[in-house]
């Protein structure tokens, strides 16, 4: 698996799933915590998106304005092209966009897209994108000391309470983690 090192320097960029799950679980705080060193952003387009959802889900307006995370327009031409690129790979369905415009920003600045959409995935990383998600970031945030296995755990059964699939349990987190070399 890729590095988690804080040393690494990646920007990274997420997609609206992942906000948008810490967000209805009441965990910006604990994602705040895991990113606080690493340079991190999301596009334009996933604003539009989570700021979309607000009136169904108000907890979302947590993540319009976080102070750690950097927002990509991608509105200059070289942008663009590499947006519509990953929009001919991934999809121009509503909710592909997206993911396109995460990838488009980690592809140009060298970055690591986040989330958790396995199909998206798939295809980032069949075309080269370092692409990993929340179970990647609660590994690395134990890791590095910022969160215990057990902390890890009941993060990931918060999320699921909201609805998010994620690939283990918080109880196999631990396991799982291991056997894909996480942890």
């Amino acid at each position: 698996m890729s590095s988690h090192s804080a040393g690494d320097g990646r920007m990274w960029v997420f997609d609206t799933m992942v906000l948008n799950h810490f967000a209805l679980a009441d965990r910006l705080d604990v994602l705040a915590t895991m990113v606080i060193d690493h340079p991190c952003a999301s596009t334009a387009v996933v604003l539009d998106e989570l700021r979309s959802g607000v009136e169904q889900h108000p907890a979302l307006s947590g993540t319009l304005d976080l102070e750690w995370m950097q927002i990509i327009a991608l509105d200059q031409p070289t942008e663009i092209r590499c947006f519509a690129d990953w929009v001919r790979r991934i999809g121009a369905g509503a909710r592909d966009m997206g993911e396109a415009s995460v990838f488009a920003a980690a592809d140009i600045y060298g970055g690591v897209a986040i989330t958790d959409d396995q199909e998206a995935t798939r295809v980032g990383r069949a075309h080269g994108l370092p692409v990993h998600g929340t179970i990647w970031l609660l590994a690395g945030g134990c890791g590095e000391g910022k969160l215990t296995e057990t902390g890890a755990g009941a993060i990931i059964e918060a999320l699921r309470r909201t609805g998010h699939r994620l690939p283990c349990s918080g109880a196999e987190f631990p396991g799982y983690a291991r056997r894909n070399g996480l942890l």
